[in-house]
């Protein structure tokens, strides 16, 4: 299935629910109990486990559900020169809980040899089948910069780079160099992930990039030159998509606002093939702003959320999709969850039963609406 390219009718986003005997063998490894070739068996045992239920469900795309990483974002910057990490002891701020994730920030320059995702990839690839193809996920270029012009971050990063443009070439020459080390190990689908939009979107972005709204549009267009200029010199055949949330960490969020403030700069601007964007609840807005979606670009209505159980209604479902259609040709949509079941290792709170039951209504309700 090698010419058959993301996104699909029915889709998912990525990453899934960690075994308890994958935690448990991260775990063993952060403690010293076990070595990292062990950990690399059992990571590779789980990972052929999850292909194969992917498989079974239907669906033509695969992943390795994030299953080597502890955060979707984070263990990709690391695998940069520059980039540093330590135990955090405050987390970033989400709705109802804060996020326990390494503090992450620059020691250096950034730039980049052989990213360790390259070979976590070539593991994916060899499951392809006639049936499937692999996708990658990794944070976006605006992610990584976000990441490093935060408030909480800039007087670290201004040791380093005393301007911000500095810090956006390096940072997009080190994205062409993994794109094209993917692309020579057979990647043909390529995601970013890229909540640095769902920031910019909430009512309180001035106050969270310490800005007025002038600078607020100065940020949107570093976010989307970045983008853009990581993907200068992309052969034409690798597909590369763009997946934006508002933050998902144990089913709580980050951020809240509609697409509205960003659409004429990143559904109209971005260089990227498709879009795969939350749409589970009030929080994301309309679907007015898919009417500025450029060229033949598809959209990938995230209509079912990963942070709660309980199955929506199906016939909810399809009318919020034939709503969409109003705005953005049917035959240009598509439908997923909206986001990955577990952004970081903790997961949602759901189980593996209910996330396969979610993946199993989207392509219900997607061969009832495509046929």
């Amino acid at each position: 299935m090698s010419k058959v390219t993301t996104p699909f009718r029915y889709d998912h986003v990525g990453s899934f629910l960690r075994p308890v005997e994958l935690k448990r063998a991260r775990a063993d490894f952060q403690n010293g109990k076990i070595e990292a070739a062990e950990l690399k068996v059992i990571e590779d045992l789980a990972i052929q486990a999850l292909i194969a239920k992917q498989k079974v469900a239907g669906y033509h795309v695969i992943t390795d559900g994030e299953f080597r990483r502890a955060a979707w974002h984070l263990d990709f910057m690391w695998g940069f020169h520059g980039v540093g990490h330590s135990p955090t002891e405050k987390g970033l701020p989400f709705h109802g809980e804060a996020a326990m994730l390494d503090d992450t920030y620059l020691t250096g320059e950034v730039c980049v040899d052989t990213h360790p995702f390259v070979e976590h990839f070539k593991f994916v690839k060899g499951f392809e089948d006639e049936n499937t193809v692999a996708k990658l996920t990794i944070p976006a270029p605006a992610q990584f910069l976000e990441q490093m012009i935060m408030p909480f971050a800039m007087q670290n990063t201004r040791q380093y780079y005393p301007n911000t443009e500095r810090l956006l070439e390096d940072v997009a020459a080190g994205y062409r160099k993994v794109i094209a080390d993917l692309y020579s190990a057979g990647c043909r689908n390529l995601q970013f992930d890229d909540c640095s939009w769902g920031m910019l979107v909430d009512p309180r972005a001035c106050l969270i990039f310490d800005t007025d709204e002038k600078g607020l549009e100065a940020i949107k267009e570093q976010m989307l030159t970045v983008n853009n200029l990581a993907l200068e010199g992309k052969p034409d055949d690798m597909i590369v998509n763009t997946h934006v949330c508002r933050g998902n960490f144990h089913s709580t969020y980050a951020s809240s606002g509609s697409y509205d403030s960003v659409a004429k700069t990143l559904l109209a601007r971005e260089n990227v093939n498709a879009y795969y964007l939350e749409f589970d609840d009030a929080r994301s807005g309309g679907f007015e702003p898919l009417n500025v979606v450029s060229s033949e670009k598809k959209v990938v209505l995230g209509l079912i959320t990963t942070k709660r159980p309980e199955l929506e209604d199906k016939e909810a479902v399809i009318a919020r999709i034939h709503e969409a259609a109003r705005y953005i040709p049917l035959d240009r949509l598509c439908l997923s969850p909206q986001c990955g079941f577990a952004s970081c290792e903790v997961g949602n709170k759901l189980t593996e039963t209910q996330q396969w039951a979610k993946l199993a209504l989207v392509k219900e309700i997607a061969e009832e609406i495509w046929k």
